[in-house]
């Protein structure tokens, strides 16, 4: 079976063909095909594929539309410098990541008409990426008919969260309007959970796991017998962590002062998720490696960028552990969480009391899908390669054959 993964977000589309014969392999293979696209702006984009014999493209697109570059980066599929299909045909399932299902969603399904629905109207709830996410299910349909296309939810791996997570303390008719906790990233925090017990070689139904998926997004989850019990992001991506550009958590007083003071729900919008975080904070940049080149240069106001970025990790953490009632592994993932030695180093440093101990060469070696735990520490440190993309291809595989 010949799976294409359309993973599309607000500025970038990401593309994999994956082919799955008879079992799923484990560990992840490696794609045949991959491509990205980051756009400039509204017409101009940058592309990147690359197969799985090496073959390479780098371009710059000018002038095209979001369709129309997508359409072109599905064209390197089979002609060009990067073929691997005869054409399109070849494709048995598109598997697209759909960031918002709400709460009827709680698993992937194949897309129908009634679905296409559905992340319409959650559109208000994630502006940025479900417009993204419907606009790659209707051009597979226009390019290849009916073949089967699968969806494959961010806020699924959270759906199963007890009330009592998912209920904000405001009126109670704010459940009935759909008011409520329902967290990103699951499907990293998915993969990551399923990894972390192979790598341990044991069943992910006797582990408690926190997830830190640090990245430009960031967010942590909670997950005990396989099932995610808690989680930092909320009704939007917006709650929890600080991150690169995002606030994370503030007190909601703050944006009611803000409004007497004339600024607009626009304005509010733009300051909380572009211009707040490590890149508000620091007056740099939201990317933590620049932020820690200009505190060696001595720079204030960059260093408590990244001592309160680490502050509200370490107090968010605190509350994953309260939820699962301790810890038997920790997993570090995405851009900050995977290349960071010095924040694993910090983190666990503030977790000795709890007898967690990491192992300083392991750490400091780039480690990829590794235990960095040193043998004597009470809960194992895995850092782990997210693959979000083989997670939607193996979600898009289960839905099909069950």
């Amino acid at each position: 079976m010949k799976i294409l993964v359309l993973n599309a977000g607000s500025s970038s589309h990401k593309c994999c063909l994956y082919t799955i014969d008879g079992i799923l392999p484990e560990p992840p293979p490696t794609p045949l095909w991959e491509a990205e696209l980051d756009w400039h702006d509204q017409n101009n984009a940058a592309l990147i594929v690359k197969t799985k014999q090496d073959n390479k493209l780098t371009e710059e697109l000018s002038s095209l539309s979001r369709s129309e570059a997508l359409l072109y980066l599905l064209g390197t599929l089979w002609q060009g410098a990067t073929p691997v299909l005869q054409g399109l045909k070849e494709i048995d399932v598109v598997s697209h990541r759909v960031v918002h299902g709400g709460h009827d969603y709680q698993s992937s399904v194949v897309v129908t008409a009634e679905v296409k629905d559905a992340i319409s109207t959650l559109i208000p709830l994630a502006p940025a990426h479900n417009p993204a996410n419907l606009e790659g299910i209707v051009l597979m349909e226009q390019l290849l008919g009916n073949i089967p296309q699968v969806a494959v939810f961010d806020t699924a791996f959270h759906s199963h969260i007890p009330d009592v997570s998912t209920t904000y303390p405001g009126p109670y008719d704010w459940i009935e309007q759909g008011i409520r906790r329902y967290g990103f990233h699951g499907i990293s925090h998915q993969y990551c959970a399923q990894r972390a017990a192979q790598l341990l070689n044991l069943e992910l139904a006797d582990l408690r796991l926190i997830i830190c998926h640090l990245g430009n997004g960031a967010s942590l989850a909670a997950v005990k017998k396989g099932q995610c019990i808690d989680t930092t992001m909320g009704f939007t991506p917006l709650d929890g962590l600080m991150m690169g550009t995002r606030s994370g958590s503030v007190d909601p007083g703050i944006l009611i002062h803000l409004m007497h003071q004339g600024y607009s729900a626009d304005r509010l919008d733009h300051l909380l998720n572009q211009e707040s975080g490590l890149k508000g904070i620091s007056g740099i940049s939201h990317d933590l490696r620049d932020v820690e080149i200009a505190i060696s240069q001595g720079h204030k106001q960059a260093k408590l960028a990244r001592d309160l970025y680490l502050h509200r990790l370490k107090s968010c953490l605190g509350a994953m552990l309260m939820s699962l009632g301790g810890a038997d592994v920790i997993v570090f993932t995405a851009g900050i969480g995977e290349h960071s030695a010095g924040v694993r180093a910090e983190i666990c440093d503030a977790l000795a009391f709890l007898g967690v101990k990491i192992d300083p060469t392991k750490n400091d070696c780039a480690p990829v899908d590794q235990d960095i735990a040193a043998a004597e520490s009470t809960i194992r440190v895995l850092v782990i390669h997210t693959q979000e993309d083989w997670m939607i291809a193996k979600e898009s595989w289960n839905c099909l054959m069950t």
